[in-house]
């Protein structure tokens, strides 16, 4: 995978301190918890860094930003002659023609699935799933929209999900598959992993996992129309019908969060200033045409909004219109506080003397069963080093003592980081991130009554056994 090229913020035109004050007040604001950056201007990067333990090289769950990718590839598959707009989505499913009889459900385009303009007026993920668990698209098909296709906005998951099992079936090939060729190499894309349903098909509305770069990269195509590197890889039409409102919203989608009210394409939503792809949790690939930039985020929030108006704020502001004079001091600074971006570690001491022979048996949940995560059942600590989750039968293997960092991590079965330490003779306390999701899960083991309690910060919307809480591996 080639680099992205580099440049000073000053050299393209942007004040390393808008740079600076936006760090300032990510990391200030106790209601985020950035992971990671890459801003980029004239198509240079001039600011990146990740929040250690977070890491370049690790690929993150990007939640429902996977939902741009999923739109790039049915632009593929719109330019290939495989799809076409104003077919109804039923043509591509003739096996469910006699089970799908509203006339709503039969008159829904691609399009309409394409832009969240089913006709629902609210999510129907739950429904289409009571309806056929096994087959989400006929679950979906099942449920009368509301209104006619294309007369009303619902952030709706099943559309999605259908957009990508047409991509999928016309194609013969998953998304990832699809895709490699045609998108994440020439952009210079490396690894990515991507959530199957139990029939093996990728979900489309989640579950991409992919790097930060690879976040930046995607925003790069569409600021320049779908050209990469002198190469039209997306037609320029394609991109201007997804970056645009094809519906807008009766509705506020979250009061109070005006970015969220401007409007939506084709899985992509449109704010007041530019456009942006973004994930639960507060995953943004923001794409500023009027100032030649693109941003990617990763992080742990659930006040996104928060993260736009520092933006809005901060960054906006540092845009100018030709290089900027300076001595090269302030880019100097710049990049020495992005190299050392770290999380605070959480507070613990070492194991207090004389109590190993205490620890000796498991833990057992706090009312006996971890509401956060039922699957986890025990936990043993053994104060040399050594606490072990036992969740659905696996054993998660923690070790403490992070060094300089505070932060241990461990890579396999599951990538994690942990920190903290005793409070207490008879309290350890625990915070693991999975490092290849926003979530973190705090634990706290109590030797007086045996038992722990565990609670995630972000709840993962995903759900199941620990030894899930990573990007999917090749079988």
């Amino acid at each position: 995978m080639s680099s992205l090229p580099t440049s000073t913020p000053a050299a393209q035109g942007v004040d390393p301190s808008g740079i600076t004050a936006f760090l300032d007040a990510l990391e200030s604001d106790p209601q985020l918890e950035p992971h990671s950056l890459m801003l980029l201007r004239h198509g240079q990067v001039v600011a990146s860094g990740w929040w250690a333990p977070y890491a370049s090289r690790r690929p993150q769950l990007l939640y429902s930003l996977s939902k741009s990718f999923t739109a790039t590839a049915a632009g593929f598959a719109v330019a290939e002659g495989l799809i076409r707009l104003d077919d109804p989505v039923i043509s591509y499913f003739p096996e469910f023609e006699a089970d799908i009889t509203d006339p709503r459900s039969r008159a829904m385009l691609v399009r309409h699935v394409a832009s969240m303009a089913s006709g629902h007026v609210e999510e129907t993920l739950d429904r289409a799933r009571a309806q056929d668990r096994d087959e989400l698209v006929r679950g979906f098909l099942l449920v009368p929209p509301d209104r006619d296709p294309g007369t009303v906005f619902a952030y709706n998951q099943p559309a999605t999900y259908t957009l990508a099992a047409i991509v999928q079936r016309v194609t013969g090939q998953k998304l990832t598959e699809y895709l490699r060729p045609r998108l994440f190499d020439p952009l210079g894309i490396g690894e990515v992993a991507w959530t199957a349903d139990r029939g093996g098909r990728e979900l489309g509305f989640s579950g991409l996992h992919a790097t930060t770069d690879a976040i930046a990269r995607l925003g790069e195509l569409y600021l320049r129309g779908g050209v990469w590197q002198g190469e039209r890889l997306l037609p320029e039409s394609w991109v201007a019908e997804a970056t645009r409102v094809q519906i807008a919203h009766e509705t506020p989608m979250v009061d109070g969060w005006p970015d969220w009210q401007q409007g939506y394409g084709f899985q992509f939503w449109m704010g007041r200033h530019g456009y942006r792809g973004d994930g639960a949790y507060g995953q943004f690939c923001v794409v500023l045409p009027e100032q030649d930039a693109v941003l990617a985020i990763t992080s742990q929030t659930q006040e996104m909004q928060r993260v736009l108006d520092l933006v809005r704020e901060h960054l906006l502001p540092a845009f100018g219109a030709g290089p900027l004079p300076g001595d090269g001091a302030a880019d100097a600074a710049l990049a020495d506080r992005l190299a050392r971006l770290a999380l605070p570690p959480a507070e613990g001491k070492p194991a207090p003397a004389g109590h190993a022979e205490d620890w000796n048996t498991a833990l057992t949940p706090s009312g006996g069963t971890c509401a956060d995560q039922p699957t986890l059942t025990a936990i043993e600590v053994d104060p040399a080093g050594l606490v072990t989750l036992v969740d659905d039968g696996d054993r998660l293997e923690l070790r403490l003592g992070g060094g300089e960092s505070g932060w241990t991590v461990v890579d396999e079965p599951v990538p994690v980081a942990v920190s903290g330490g005793w409070t207490d003779a008879e309290t350890l306390a625990l915070h693991v991130a999975f490092l290849e999701t926003p979530h973190h899960l705090l634990v706290t083991c109590s030797l007086g009554d045996r038992t722990f309690t565990a609670r995630w910060r972000t709840q993962p919307l995903h759900g199941g056994p620990l030894r899930r809480m990573r990007a999917p591996r090749p079988a």
